[in-house]
Parts: C-alpha cells; structure tokens; sequence
C-alpha cells in the first residue's frame, strides 16, 4: 500500500525533479503552490511506479492530483496504486485538478464518476511572447499603461532577484504593506506565503525579477519554469506606481521567453477584480482542471437485493440473524481461511450487535454487501461482495457455518452472487483469492470461475462478463 508523507519545505527536493518537467501546464503542479498554500491543501506524497503521486486534505476531504510521471513513470500502474489505496483505506476516490488532456482517459476508465469543471479555479494561460510583446491593437490599453508608467519612473530597469537583494525585497514589502488595503483571509494568507516564497532564492527552484526605479523596488515577480510552461506564482506592485503591474508582466516574460512557451498566471478564486485583470491580458486558453469523483456500481443500490437460487435465498442481514452471524464471525478456526481477524479492525468495545452494525455502516457507505445465506429462512453462512476497484471490478467471498459444510451451499450461494454482480449489478469482472492449502474453497471457486494467477500464498481466480 502506498506510504504519504507530509510535503514539506525540508522534502520538497525530491518532488521538485517531477515538477521541473511536467506538461501538465495548471499550477498546482509546481513546487510553489504546494509550499505557497500548504495550510490549506495538506499535501503530501510518495513515489510509485516511477511517479510522484501527490495526496491533498482539503476540508478535511482527501483527494488525488493526477500522476506525475518521471522518465519512465508508468501513470496506468500510479492510478492502480491509488485506487488500491483507497479501496483498502475505505476512501473516496477523488482526483482533482486533473489535466484536460488526461480528462477521456478518465472518462473512459470509470464506469461510475462524476465530473465537475468549475469556472472559478480555471487557470489564465498566456503565450510567452503575447506577454513579452504586447504586440497589435489588443494589446494597446497595456501599452499605454507601461507608457504612462515609463513617465512616472523613466530610470526602471528589470533586474533579477537573488537572495543577495534581500534589503531591496524587504523594503518593497514595507511600501507594499503601507498601500494594502485587501482584508480577507484568503488575501492575507497569499501574501503571507509572498513573503515566504521569497525567502527560498537560494534553492534554485525558482526565477525572480523586479522593476527597479530610483534605489528600491517598485514590482517584483517569482515564477517556477515546469516544462514548458512558466508558473507565475507571485505578481505585486506598488498601487500608487501607475502601470508597474503590465510593465512587470511585460518584463519578467521577456527575461523568460527564451525557455518557455506559456506563462501561467493560475486562477482568480473568484476574486472580481483579478478576474478583470486576468482576462484585460488577454489568456490564450483558460486552463480546466476537472475533478472526478469515482464511485462504484453499489453506489446504484437502495437496498440488499434478493438472490433466489434452487435451495437458498440471498439477502439482507437481520436483527435476528444476530446469533447465527455472531457464531459465523467468531469462529477462529474456519475464519483462518476467510483471511480476517476481526480483533484487529475491533473499534470500541464488541458487543452483541456488532457485526451486524459493522455490516450495516459498511452497505450505508456503499463500501461492500453482505449478504446472508439462508437456508429454509434460517442464516447459514454469507456472501461478500466487497474490495470493489473502481474500474467495473469487485472480489467476492463465502463462508458457510461449519454444520452446513460439505453440501455444496457455498457453491450454489457463491455462483449466483457472481451472476447477480456481473449480469444484473452490471460489474465487468469479479475475483476471489482463497490460501492454497484451503482445498475446498479452490474446489469450490475452481467450479465457478477461471483460476489466473498464484503466489505463495493465495489462488487467484476470476469471472468476466
């Protein structure tokens, strides 16, 4: 299973390589956003597959960037991962801020998703030499700025920023400061982490550059190259220097040009004024970041169905099943071949219902079935339909109380809960593993469906549709 750790400034080193060359274009893949916005986001990470898979807690909600490839990342294997991941966590799957171009990947990999593209979060992509330019009748309000801006300082020059202009960065804070008037929280939280980011010249992560006009700093700008898309993470100005803003966009993408073909300047948050000012630029392309919601087929069901086979019925576990399935789930020596110790998962105290209750959570979270089998009314065992993968899958497993083994119950219980996922839940494949020493169950599986794999441990087998 996947291990995350928290993406921190003292570990970002070893995600920065991903970033570096990813095409992804949007700006939450980059160093800058991570750090820049870490107390929101919660980011953490770990590396798979030859990927950098990226785990994000907002509002408490846990969802997935996209994989991010290195030189022979296997993406297909990364999403694998996480869907494991979050089928054996019991967790949603959500991936967001996925890229248009991954997006019919996506769409066709999920029989059951939701996809949502807010406006909001879109992010203003430019071409490098648009900005670097300002070329044709478009551009010509933001000429005129920079002109008037080229009057009120005629001695500005662009000059890069390195951790030797801290002097000239603090002072631009303090006039900054003194002209701020923003006070929501969000506004304050980015130029909080502004300051920071600044603070991080020295990692070679990052380009900086300023408008120097008369011994201190009337604009800066920091930006991150990821392929080849520049990431513009920082834009300030003096308000009262009329015309720094264009005359920085201008400058700082003439310094990159060279290296880049677009320039991100991310999303306004639906903020009124940076939208106008976003779209005044003129964005070759807003930049969609989809997010799906992957659900599973058992997201369609109100209730346990009812399965009828020659001898049995298949259905929903009942207050007074209580007994019968306490005995079931308690019985360590044939429990030893289901594969589950339920002292381990044991939350609070047991108590009489608890399985039942388990049982019960686990269908309201669309999580698994259980579905008791009953002979003449009576619950003598169970089917499972559980570990459901996202992708049209699900694996199934059987028990039968140990006085109605040898009868062939399970068979008959475990063949007809196939059929009903597969041909009336609408599943494309279901799997069932049983310990290779576990000779009854491999009869039993070896008789309803195709054995495709081993290990030293289990017998795989499968059913397709």
């Amino acid at each position: 299973m996947l291990q995350f750790e928290p993406l921190t400034l003292e570990n970002a080193a070893r995600v920065q390589p991903y970033y570096a060359q990813v095409g992804y274009r949007l700006c939450e893949y980059s160093v800058g956003v991570k750090l820049m916005w870490q107390d929101y986001l919660h980011p953490a990470f770990c590396e798979a597959a030859g990927c950098l898979i990226v785990r994000n807690e907002i509002e408490g909600r846990q969802q997935f960037d996209f994989p991010v490839p290195g030189p022979e990342g296997d993406v297909e294997a990364a999403l694998l991962a996480i869907e494991d991941y979050c089928t054996q966590k019991g967790l949603p799957l959500v991936l967001s801020v996925v890229p248009e171009r991954e997006a019919g990947r996506l769409v066709c990999r999920y029989p059951v998703v939701s996809v949502t593209n807010q406006r909001t979060w879109k992010d203003y992509l430019y071409r490098a030499e648009d900005l670097a330019e300002f070329a044709g009748r478009r551009y010509s309000g933001q000429r005129n700025h920079i002109n008037k801006f080229r009057k009120v300082c005629p001695d500005a020059q662009f000059i890069p920023l390195t951790t030797e202009n801290g002097e000239l960065v603090e002072r631009f804070w303090q006039d900054y400061e003194a002209e701020f008037h923003k006070e929501s929280e969000i506004a304050r939280k980015e130029l909080a982490g502004a300051k920071a980011m600044f603070r991080l010249l020295d990692t070679d992560w990052f380009r900086a550059g300023g408008l120097l006009s008369e011994g201190r700093l009337v604009a800066l700008s920091l930006g991150e190259v990821c392929g080849n898309t520049l990431q513009v993470h920082i834009e300030k100005a003096l308000y009262s220097c009329t015309g720094a803003y264009p005359a920085m966009v201008q400058a700082f993408a003439q310094n990159c040009r060279q290296d880049v073909i677009w320039l991100n300047r991310q999303d306004d948050a639906r903020d009124r004024g940076l939208r106008t000012s976003k779209l005044q630029y003129l964005p070759a392309e807003l930049g969609a970041k989809p997010r799906f919601q992957v659900g599973t087929e058992l997201d369609s069901l109100r209730e346990i169905p009812v399965i009828e086979t020659e001898r049995l019925v298949l259905d929903g576990l009942r207050p007074e099943d209580r007994e019968a399935y306490n005995a079931l789930c308690l019985d360590d020596a044939r429990n030893r071949w289901w594969g589950y110790d339920w002292r381990k998962d044991l939350v609070g105290e047991w108590t009489e219902d608890y399985f039942l209750q388990v049982a019960e959570a686990d269908f309201a979270a669309r999580m698994c079935v259980n579905f008791a089998v009953r002979l003449e009314g009576k619950c003598i065992g169970e089917v499972v339909l559980y570990h459901m993968d996202y992708r049209g899958g699900g694996e199934l497993g059987c028990r039968i109380a140990p006085e109605y083994a040898g009868f062939g119950y399970g068979t008959e219980a475990f063949a007809a809960a196939a059929d009903w996922a597969l041909y009336r839940l609408g599943l494309h494949r279901v799997v069932a593993k049983c310990y290779r020493e576990n000779e009854s169950s491999y009869k039993m599986l070896s008789s309803c469906m195709r054995r495709n794999g081993e290990d030293e441990t289990f017998f795989y087998f499968e059913k397709l549709v």
